[in-house]
């Protein structure tokens, strides 16, 4: 699709969780934010999607170790797909939720414009429990435990998240799209404090 063409206008606000290979952070997020999305009665108003800034695992499921800790927690991660994020999806995305700083780097790289920079938030942002723990760590190389202590402080973040974008969107009328999209996204963005540019977890 075209960069620059124009983002869609149907009143949902669309929300991409990024993280390296797209099976393990990233679809815990879009999984937790999704039923947070549903049990708050907005599935019409938000959508969630998920990507990795590699294509190494792209069309294989999620870590099973990931699936495993989703279930635990009452959740299912068996429809997801990896796939690598497309700076293309700039367009029609209104927030683009990063897990850790060489994500937020990578992708920002990738945006054409300040515009579009302005859309890639890390997801420890909008936690004010986070504390100095700024990057979700990788669980991919350690223990099933840790994938357990990921989704636990990815349930936090989500939970932050979706108080802060919920107001924005349960409170504007759908009969005006553009604005509720924007809208919701200049909050979000205010409310998320700046980001750290250092090296990577």
């Amino acid at each position: 699709m075209p960069a620059d063409r124009a983002p869609l206008t149907d009143g949902v606000f669309r929300v991409c969780m990024v993280c390296t290979g797209n099976i393990c952070r990233s679809p815990m997020a879009e999984v937790v934010l999704r039923e947070l999305v549903r049990k708050g009665g907005l599935d019409d108003r938000i959508a969630v999607s998920s990507a990795g800034t590699g294509d190494w695992h792209v069309g294989e499921q999620a870590d099973p170790r990931t699936l495993t800790s989703l279930e635990k927690h009452g959740y299912d991660g068996h429809p997801h797909r990896a796939r690598q994020f497309d700076p293309d999806w700039f367009a029609d995305l209104d927030l683009v939720v990063v897990l850790d700083r060489s994500h937020e780097r990578v992708v920002k790289d990738w945006a054409a414009n300040d515009a579009d920079r302005s859309k890639v938030r890390l997801l420890s942002s909008f936690d004010p429990e986070s504390g100095a723990q700024v990057d979700v760590p990788d669980p991919y190389y350690s223990t099933p435990a840790l994938f357990d202590q990921v989704l636990e402080t990815i349930e936090r973040s989500c939970r932050a998240l979706f108080a802060q974008l919920e107001p924005a969107l349960r409170h504007t009328p759908p009969t005006t799209p553009a604005v509720t999209a924007d809208a919701a996204a200049a909050a979000l963005r205010d409310a998320a404090a700046p980001t750290s540019s250092g090296a990577p977890s």
